[in-house]
């Protein structure tokens, strides 16, 4: 597995996905200085970045300075090799640079006993403006998925023409 990053002066942050609905793999994809890095997740957790981060920018002073223009394209780019799979997702906030700083972290692998061996972590330093991007970004992807049944939520199979057991 690989090890840790920490991207300061992103190009971009995003999310996307590759694959067919019902079967969408979600990425949080990042460049900075010429490298790419792309980290696997669960659609879960790009809707619960997503409402945390607007909370999060909801919460915070006006801006005083001219804020980073936002990336115009916000899909990903080739390769998307996923470097590891999300386990935890964090925010904070840098006040003396007014940046938000997302931090993600693995899934543990292995032994959790052994504490030689290090989760591997990504730290993403992102205007104002890129978190506005991936915000609506992430809500645009999370809600062109397959539509949820009406009595239990769960997205319904459009194999079974959009029938779900519950409705029995």
């Amino acid at each position: 597995m690989s090890g840790s990053y920490d991207f300061r002066e992103l190009e971009f942050l995003t999310v996307g996905t590759l694959g067919p609905k019902g079967q969408r793999e979600f990425f949080l994809q990042a460049r900075a200085e010429g490298e790419l890095l792309s980290l696997k997740l669960e659609k879960q957790q790009v809707a619960a970045l997503a409402d945390y981060l607007d909370q999060v920018l909801q919460d915070l002073p006006e801006p005083t300075g001219i804020d980073d223009p936002a990336a115009d394209d916000l899909g990903l780019r080739e390769p998307v090799v996923a470097a590891f799979t999300v386990g935890s997702l964090g925010i904070a906030y840098a006040e003396e640079a007014d940046r938000l700083i997302v931090m993600a972290e693995a899934i543990p692998e292995g032994d959790e006993d052994d504490e030689d061996e290090a989760v591997p972590h990504a730290r993403f330093t992102v205007s104002r403006a890129q978190v506005a991007g991936l915000i609506d970004r992430a809500r645009d992807l999370v809600a062109s998925g397959r539509p949820p049944c009406d009595y239990c939520g769960r997205p319904l199979e459009p194999r079974n023409r959009d029938w779900c057991p519950c409705q029995n």
